[in-house]
């Protein structure tokens, strides 16, 4: 995979899993609703993937030896991926009551983490349980101080 698209799609689906996850348990901590979850999650895959590209976009523009082409192309691929993986969260909370859709989200993006990561390991030819584990590892904290910031916020407007 070339090295533009490699670098949009690894951010994007690394924010989506990350960003979705952490304002879903915060939301879900902090008011227990489904509309607001929803409308997080909604809002996360557009604005944040909007955010993301344009970040990628300009962090690309500073590297001297990328094309005009190459920027688009990780500009694109980071819109693209944040996006649908984002959106990917939304399947469960249809389906499942709040609560359990949640714990399936957090499955689903710890899985998406550890799939990059395994990725990400045998192209470094690393090894990948060294890997996989920081990066799942900073996951769980992410989620669990997104949890208690949640609870937190709740507190202060209960």
């Amino acid at each position: 995979m070339k090295g533009s698209l490699k670098t949009g799609i690894s951010f994007g689906l690394t924010s989506a899993s990350i960003t979705t996850v952490g304002l879903m348990v915060g939301l879900y901590s902090s008011t227990y609703s489904q509309s607001v979850v929803l409308g997080g999650i909604l809002i996360i895959a557009v604005a944040d993937a909007f955010s993301d590209a344009m970040g990628i976009h300009l962090a690309e523009e500073c590297k001297r030896d990328l094309s005009h082409k190459e920027v688009w192309i990780a500009t694109l691929s980071t819109f693209f991926s944040k996006f649908l993986f984002s959106l990917s969260f939304i399947i469960p909370i249809f389906i499942f009551s709040l609560q359990t859709a949640v714990a399936i989200n957090i499955i689903w993006g710890l899985l998406l983490l550890a799939g990059l990561s395994f990725i990400i390991a045998k192209d470094k030819k690393m090894p990948a349980f060294k890997i996989i584990l920081e990066h799942l590892t900073l996951a769980v904290l992410i989620i669990f101080i997104t949890y208690y910031t949640g609870k937190w916020t709740a507190t202060l407007l209960g």
